[in-house]
């Protein structure tokens, strides 16, 4: 690997186009394991300049509040209550800017390396609103002048919000700089909820389930503001270690071990898994981290909110829970939620060393319970139930190879039609690499995507899937529909329903395909009842064509490159129209086709 020029596999580009679909995802999965993307050292030099960025535009911000002093001075202010609003703000706007999440060529964002801003500030791009039939005025799926005015006008407020200064109240063991005015964050509140009704992405994106109901604690006094903040921390934590209790979370661990730039040695990489390069499924060891991982999310967090006293133990607590946030840091997962595993950091030694005296137990104000429960915990629960009506994000489900993901399935010249007939910021993932790199490399770099899916257990089942649609068609381009989403919408964090049916039709309305020409396979995640997942398969142009259910125990028992044909096991399937091959080259098969076997019912055991 050079500073520029990525590791790849060596296999000639123009070998590698011709090989089954199988061959190329073992030449690329078993190169992932010991190289992970391959990425260039000058991609991690971007993101340490982007942390830094953040760290020390934050400071900087922060530092212009009257009363509080230089950035030379941090060290007498970075605990001043106002200080942790203030991030609060400056963060939610790095990411509803696009400058957090989902940038980057970690993000397959290669030029221009952020969407976001570019995307929402022009009429005419995608917009997905989340109910459209109950929200009225929030139908369609093309952003007006409005939308693009309503998105300017939450920078703005988040902006004049930054350069408010306190009140001057004085809050227990700081200065009287004081709170924020509490009125001054109300056009941020009510701007970023009217904007999240008209789409969707931008309320994700500014990761709205953290920091959007973070604002809302700024009308309660000190201390119970900061006891909101610690409540929201704790669900956090603890949901992120509830999406952990699956058989998903071990994949990830290896998947993401594998791309660590902190791990060099191959011999550790290759010790994550069972038997490379013949068996791919995770050792013992990624269950081993995974399970600690857990216990850590959940046994942490319990003792700062609950039990700490801001003595020696609750220090060598926050300690640990830095560094284990500082792994997470270190291995640039895709997605790359740095900036937010700096805020974690932060957050533990403001809220639980700084301000430690403070504890659940001196909550004054019920009403402060009765705003943010319904937030922490009775969506994460629905989202766990019913994972197809709730976003992972304010679910809390993150990070644990359980998620909703999708394919697209291109054929002839639809994947060229779609970039002519969107309005975006950039060109799809593979047309910018060909913009920075050969041909050959360019192929090679966006095949290394389907191997990270693959690697998943959710990819394994794409992969059976995929060969169920495509019925061994050979001229079909699979997409990630992470990609599918950062280019249309701008911007992409792992969620799937994103990039599901919705997307789909609002691509229909602009490039009219003719069938057969764009089918996405959308797999929904695994409610924490069950052991199946849910998948439909969609035409551009007919609609639904299948619906059904795949098996948890089938996908994570299987290697990640194809290998069952078009006999994967699905379950309790509801055949809309045919799957038959035909109808993948533009020719409507006839009504009533039986061109499968009888659907097999029941689910597994």
């Amino acid at each position: 690997m050079g500073f520029i020029r990525p590791q790849l596999p060596p296999v000639d580009a123009g070998t590698f186009r011709t090989l089954p679909r199988e061959e190329r995802l073992k030449i690329l999965t078993r190169h992932w394991v010991e190289h992970g993307f391959g990425t260039p050292n000058v991609v991690y030099l971007f993101y340490v300049v982007k942390c830094l960025l953040y760290v020390g535009g934050a400071a900087f911000v922060i530092s212009l509040t009257p009363g509080l002093g230089t950035i030379a001075q941090a060290p007498s202010w970075w605990s001043e209550p106002i200080v942790y609003q203030k991030l609060i703000v400056f963060t939610l706007l790095w990411e509803v800017l696009g400058l957090g999440c989902g940038s980057g060529p970690l993000a397959s964002r290669f030029r221009p390396v952020i969407g976001s801003v570019l995307y929402w500030l022009r009429p005419g791009t995608i917009r997905l609103p989340p109910w459209p039939a109950r929200v009225p005025l929030t139908r369609g799926s093309r952003r007006t002048g409005i939308d693009a005015a309503l998105y300017a006008a939450v920078l703005a407020s988040a902006v004049w919000l930054l350069t408010r200064p306190g009140d001057g109240s004085h809050t227990a063991g700081s200065g009287t700089v004081g709170l924020l005015d509490p009125l001054t964050a109300l056009p941020l509140v009510v701007g970023l909820a009217l904007l999240g009704l008209r789409d969707k992405t931008v309320f994700l994106a500014a990761r709205g389930e953290q920091y959007w109901l973070s604002l809302l604690l700024f009308f309660f006094p000190y201390p119970d503001m900061f006891i909101g903040f610690q409540l929201v921390m704790l669900a956090l934590w603890w949901g992120a270690a509830t999406s952990k209790l699956n058989r998903h979370f071990p994949f990830v661990v290896a998947t993401m071990m594998s791309n660590a730039p902190l791990v060099p040695s191959r011999r550790l990489k290759r010790m994550l898994y069972r038997d490379h390069p013949r068996d791919l499924r995770p050792s013992r060891l990624p269950f081993l981290l995974a399970h600690i991982g857990t216990v850590t999310e959940y046994g942490v967090p319990l003792y700062l909110v609950f039990i700490g006293d801001g003595g020696f133990w609750t220090w060598a607590a926050l300690l640990y829970m830095a560094v284990f946030h500082l792994h997470i840091l270190s291995t640039v997962p895709m997605g790359v939620p740095l900036e937010w595993n700096i805020f974690f950091v932060f957050s533990l030694f403001h809220l639980f060393g700084a301000h430690g005296d403070i504890s659940v137990g001196d909550l004054h104000s019920l009403w402060l319970l009765a705003l943010i429960l319904p937030s922490l915990v009775l969506l994460p629960l629905l989202g766990n139930v019913r994972p197809d009506l709730v976003s992972f994000l304010p679910a809390m489900r993150y990070y644990a190879g359980n998620w909703a993901t999708s394919v697209w399935l291109f054929t002839g010249d639809a994947p060229a039609r779609l970039e002519s007939g969107l309005t975006t910021a950039c060109r799809l993932p593979t047309r910018q690499m060909e913009s920075l790199y050969d041909e050959g490399t360019a192929l090679l770099m966006s095949h290394k995507v389907q191997a990270w899916r693959s690697l998943h257990s959710h990819g394994r089942a794409h992969n059976g899937l995929i060969d169920r649609v495509t019925q061994g068609q050979d001229d079909v381009v699979v997409m990630d529909g992470e990609l599918i989403a950062g280019f249309a919408l701008g911007w992409n964090f792992g969620e799937g329903h994103l990039h599901n049916g919705q997307l789909l039709r609002a691509a229909q309305e602009r490039c009219g395909f003719a069938p057969g020409e764009v089918r996405v396979i959308c797999l929904e995640g695994q409610p924490i009842h069950r052991r199946t997942q849910a998948y439909e398969v969609h035409d551009a142009a007919l609609g639904l064509l299948e619906r059904g259910h795949v098996g948890v125990r089938d996908m994570v028992t299987r290697q990640p490159w194809p290998t069952d044909g078009p006999d994967y096991p699905v379950y309790d399937v509801e055949r809309v129209r045919p799957l038959r091959p035909a109808l993948q080259r533009g020719i409507p098969a006839p009504a009533g086709d039986e061109d499968a076997a009888p659907p097999a019912q029941g689910a597994p055991s």
